[in-house]
């Protein structure tokens, strides 16, 4: 495959899938409600709420890289939020199966496992894709459904559909932030003190338009290490004192496990805050 559309190309993690993508000979529409402040490939406005304008994006493509949402919760009323992730979504698995694209890979979310983990708590660390899903906001819930809605479509076409529950995007200007997470290791616990660069959001969703997969599959997609430069059985022990801790586990791994990613996607991070901040 070549053609390939990015919706929500115009975002932090859009940018760099875009010109990742761009940079690995595909050719890339970025189909967006805004154009993109890096104009590297040619850019529609489009509203992926509606039907229509969702089959009209994706015409003539071979695959489509779904990242337009609302994304995260917060920004917008509980219920937009909900509508219009779930809309926009069920749009594109719909129109990708009814075009015959060979391929979806779309923007699933770490909140699914049950962020922020302030009423529940996790099960275990590191978290992987079968730890139980606790949405706990409206776009955890959109998230949750999308995946249902993944295999569904899955089932009815043989369409392969990639998930990738993406941890925090960070681009390198955000890591001069991290030093003020490390005094209190409360104001990170929410995502179990995860990221991902958004390099490495480009890598995830090139790989998962060429792995060998079938059906409907989600994978955690994060950076190797956590955001903190304290080791992680000192903040388990003072934040989740209660949850096993998987033995072995290094100091600053991450405990969003990547595993499942590295194995059927070949996905391997290669960007670290670590690199930046002194």
């Amino acid at each position: 495959m070549k053609k390939v559309v990015v919706t929500g190309g115009s975002g932090k993690a859009g940018r760099a899938v875009v010109r990742d993508l761009l940079e690995h000979g595909y050719e890339v529409l970025n189909a967006d409600v805004l154009p993109s402040t890096d104009a590297v490939a040619p850019f529609l406005r489009t509203d992926f709420t509606d039907l229509g304008q969702t089959i009209e994006a994706l015409q003539g493509t071979d695959a489509v890289v779904h990242l337009a949402a609302i994304p995260a919760p917060g920004l917008s009323t509980p219920e937009v939020t909900f509508r219009t992730n779930i809309t926009s979504t069920y749009n594109i698995f719909s129109a990708a199966t009814t075009l015959g694209l060979e391929r979806v890979v779309w923007a699933s979310s770490e909140t699914t496992l049950g962020l922020p983990f302030d009423r529940v708590q996790p099960a275990y660390a590191p978290i992987d894709e079968a730890h139980p899903l606790y949405p706990e906001s409206s776009y955890a819930i959109s998230k949750v459904l999308g995946e249902e809605l993944a295999r569904q479509f899955s089932r009815w076409s043989g369409l392969p559909i990639i998930g990738l529950r993406f941890s925090n995007v960070m681009e390198p200007h955000d890591y001069q932030r991290f030093p003020s997470f490390w005094g209190d290791a409360r104001l990170r616990k929410w995502n179990l003190w995860g990221y991902v660069d958004a390099h490495d959001v480009a890598q995830s969703c090139r790989l998962g338009l060429t792995a060998e997969i079938q059906g409907a599959e989600a994978y955690i997609i994060a950076a190797a290490d956590t955001v903190m430069n304290r080791p992680n059985r000192e903040l388990m022990a003072e934040v989740f004192p209660d949850v096993p801790l998987q033995e072995g586990i290094g100091d600053f791994e991450t405990l969003l496990s990547i595993q499942k990613a590295r194995q059927q996607l070949g996905y391997t991070p290669q960007y670290s805050w670590r690199d930046h901040v002194g």
